[in-house]
């Protein structure tokens, strides 16, 4: 999952793993301004169409989905407890979610 690019050896970024062939289609919303301030904990690659943010906010947390086109369109998960919103984080890496 961790790229590094080759000569350099610096650290390029997490890319998540290609889905799965049972996949889970994860329901996507639209954004809604729920908190004032946004933590974004981890994130992967920005070199992908597709990016993918680990955020937390008013003791939640959420997956931000961010699909770079002409436009950036932004979509989240649902807010959730902080456990399970560390498994869904690991399972979008894993290619298991999308």
């Amino acid at each position: 999952m961790i790229n590094v690019s080759p000569g350099i050896g610096a650290y390029h970024g997490v890319h998540p793993a290609a889905p799965q062939a049972d996949y889970e289609r994860l329901m996507w919303r639209d954004c809604a301004p729920r908190a004032d301030k946004i933590r974004i904990r981890e994130h992967t690659c920005t070199c992908q169409r597709i990016v993918y943010e680990l955020c937390q906010a008013g003791g939640l947390l959420f997956v931000r989905r961010m699909y770079r086109t002409d436009a950036v369109l932004m979509h989240e998960s649902e807010w959730l407890r902080a456990v399970d919103g560390e498994r869904l984080w690991l399972r979008i890496l894993l290619g298991q979610v999308r």
